[in-house]
């Protein structure tokens, strides 16, 4: 019987073969945490007298409340820093951007690795083959110290994707589709592999909006293929050895689902879940007070890109506060570059520092009681963004803007040539 995904790539961790249901204990290639966990993975390492076993396999990033925005979040910014030195591991300061983009940008991510990060959309770095799972960080701290942790092998939902996509249809629409059609829990611990005519097509940047949502319809894990965009990637950042992992023919999923998205119309996430979808243009009459674009979802280059050809020559609604945070320093300067930021700004937008931004509520944009926020992120269940009295749609970048301009929810496709 032939093995999916992520089957090998554990057994390629383990000391010996293992299958779906099985327990093992994988050695771990690299591992990370942020500013919302790495107080307590720091906590965890003081049982194992502070010893990192493999310090350059470790980076702590400051993302989530970058820059600080208080007391208590500034003396745990103070230990980071302490314990990154301390320890000879990597720190990505302030203005460096969210960890997701920068485990891809800076190479951590390849093809056949096992990488643990103390966030739940770790699964991020699927799109680029490897098994990328987020998990709690006493676990991250347990396999700091000892280079490696146990799993239960997932079993493997294999997804096909199908048909072109619609004008004005992008990756987010695609994902949020699948978890209304799925449910939150759809998948849940499961390992799913995207494939099909249409996942080909999508560039990395796309890629990355899918795999990075895995997480909220349960998965464990989300792969993509390693194709010839993944290799020119990789070659392009300087990453020259990897192990090229690709499921069996005659490897055994549970199930295999299909989707045909050629029909597909920009979708919106409502409140309070991921998984409660609808059709942007049912939902004219819903009034915004904040659009938020960024996130590790929707903060990459093409996403800005997309956003800022909507804005071009517009404003954005005198009632609505249009917010951006690219995801990394180096998506910012290449924003910058090409005028993206500039019609962004010009539009009546307001950028802020490489990092997450509004989307965890710990400083930037936090919402008054009553208001609604449509952004790019991808969660949106009570007291998202700071505030339990407020209201969180989830949308792709072109449904973001244009409902900036209007003022409400709005279908994208108009404003698009």
């Amino acid at each position: 019987m032939g093995k999916t995904i992520i089957e090998k790539i554990l057994s390629s961790h383990s000391t010996t073969p293992l299958v779906a249901g099985d327990v093992g204990i994988c050695f771990v290639d690299f591992c990370f945490s942020q500013d919302g966990t790495s107080a307590l993975v720091l906590d965890g390492l003081k049982e194992f007298g502070n010893a990192i076993k493999n310090p350059k396999r470790y980076a702590m990033f400051i993302d989530h409340s970058s820059p600080s925005p208080s007391l208590g979040v500034s003396k745990v910014h103070s230990r980071m820093r302490e314990a990154a030195n301390i320890s000879k591991s990597t720190l990505f300061d302030v203005g460096c951007g969210i960890s997701h983009q920068l485990v891809i940008e800076e190479g951590f991510a390849i093809p056949g690795r096992l990488i643990l990060g103390a966030d739940s959309h770790t699964s991020t770095a699927g799109a680029l083959g490897a098994a990328a799972f987020g998990v709690g960080s006493t676990d991250l701290a347990i396999t700091l110290a000892t280079g490696k942790n146990w799993f239960k092998v997932p079993k493997t939902i294999k997804i096909i994707v199908k048909g072109k996509l619609p004008k004005g249809v992008y990756s987010k629409d695609i994902i949020l589709h699948i978890i209304h059609k799925l449910s939150a829990n759809g998948a849940t611990y499961k390992s799913v592999e995207f494939s099909g005519e249409t996942i080909e097509k999508l560039s990395l940047d796309a890629r990355f909006t899918i795999t990075n949502m895995t997480i909220e319809f349960g998965a464990k894990c989300g792969f993509m293929p390693v194709d010839e965009k993944v290799i020119s990637y990789l070659k392009k950042i300087g990453v020259k050895k990897y192990k090229q992992v690709y499921s069996d023919s005659d490897a055994s999923f549970e199930k295999t689902i299909e989707f045909d998205v050629s029909k597909l119309v920009p979708y919106v996430a409502k409140p309070h879940t991921v998984d409660n979808g609808a059709a942007a243009e049912s939902l004219g009459d819903v009034t915004i007070h904040e659009a938020f674009l960024g996130t590790c979802t929707n903060g990459r280059l093409e996403d800005l890109e997309i956003a800022a050809k909507i804005l071009k020559n517009k404003k954005v609604n005198p009632n609505v506060k249009l917010l951006v945070a690219p995801a990394s320093r180096s998506i910012f300067l290449n924003a910058l570059q090409k005028g993206i930021i500039r019609t962004i700004v010009e539009a009546g937008g307001v950028v802020l520092p490489a990092g997450c931004g509004p989307c965890v509520g710990t400083h930037q944009g936090v919402p008054a009681d009553g208001e609604v926020v449509i952004s790019t992120a991808n969660r949106n269940f009570k007291g998202r963004m700071g505030n339990p009295n407020s209201f969180i749609y989830l949308a792709s970048p072109a449904t973001v803007a244009a409902s900036a301009i209007t003022g409400r929810i709005t279908d994208p496709r108009k404003y698009i040539k």
